[in-house]
């Protein structure tokens, strides 16, 4: 391995692959050698780092991530489930590290991830953010202290956000069911319309807002009764932030480790 991680970046005209090659050039860990987007996308062949905003780098967007393997080291892929699962069999098959920040995924799915985190270097997360995985840690004491209490997400993001709710969301959810001892996808209500009758015991309710330019933003709340309310917030002030964090967090300790998650490290 070069001594700098040398990284392709997929989904590379998108609002997150935009800025992790925006990012790379702030860090001495990693460097971008390729960059990948769809191949029906009209930003085939434009230079990466115009797209990303930062200027000219000589680097043209592609659309095979297999023809450029050899000169790559790691592959991050920030883009949507059914093309990050093709990025994960490239990657799977020729051995090259893998930093996956996609939302989205079904259950079998995850499955799939973490069968090859046995074969190659994996780091998955649903947000790459060390403040939002300091709040799972806060969720899981809040959620055994106050177990019996009623559980409302909200998450907000920007207008061009495809899944709901976010992962991040979820994630919050899974922290608190597990810490609670409940099966996540039972209780999990998922946006609530019409008469839905009395709120069950145990559930953890969700609600997502898709606006503007929104980052993301959001927000656990407990609710027992008259007797205490806790609320956790978390939002970025950067999207900026999120792509450092990923490419120097990621990279670095997946390297080094089979089917790591990113809230082992952060």
């Amino acid at each position: 391995m070069a001594d700098k991680l040398r990284v392709a970046v997929m989904g590379a005209g998108g609002r997150m692959g935009r800025s992790i090659i925006a990012s790379l050039l702030d860090t001495e860990e990693a460097v971008l050698s390729a960059a990948i987007e769809d191949p029906e996308s009209t930003l085939v062949g434009s230079d990466s780092g115009e797209v990303a905003g930062v200027g000219k780098n000589g680097i043209a967007i592609s659309s095979d991530l297999s023809k450029v393997l050899d000169s790559i080291d790691a592959v991050i892929d920030f883009t949507r489930p059914l093309a990050s699962m093709q990025t994960l069999v490239t990657a799977k098959n020729s051995g090259k590290l893998l930093v996956l920040g996609t939302t989205g995924f079904v259950q079998h799915q995850i499955q799939k991830i973490e069968a090859a985190s046995v074969q190659i270097p994996i780091c998955f997360s649903s947000n790459y953010s060390i403040g939002v995985n300091l709040v799972f840690s806060l969720l899981k004491k809040a959620a055994t202290v106050l177990k019996g209490s009623d559980v409302e997400i909200v998450e907000a993001h920007h207008n061009k956000k495809v899944d709901a709710p976010s992962g991040t969301a979820l994630s919050m959810g899974r922290v608190i069911a597990d810490a609670q001892g409940l099966d996540f996808d039972a209780v999990a209500v998922k946006g609530r319309n019409g008469i839905v009758g009395a709120r069950k015991k145990d559930t953890i309710g969700f609600s997502s807002i898709r606006a503007g330019d929104i980052v993301g933003e959001h927000t656990a709340m407990f609710v027992n009764g008259g007797e205490a309310t806790m609320t956790t917030r978390w939002f970025p002030l950067d999207i900026k932030n999120l792509a450092v964090t990923s490419t120097l967090k990621g990279e670095h300790h997946a390297w080094n480790q089979h089917g790591f998650t990113f809230q082992n490290i952060a």
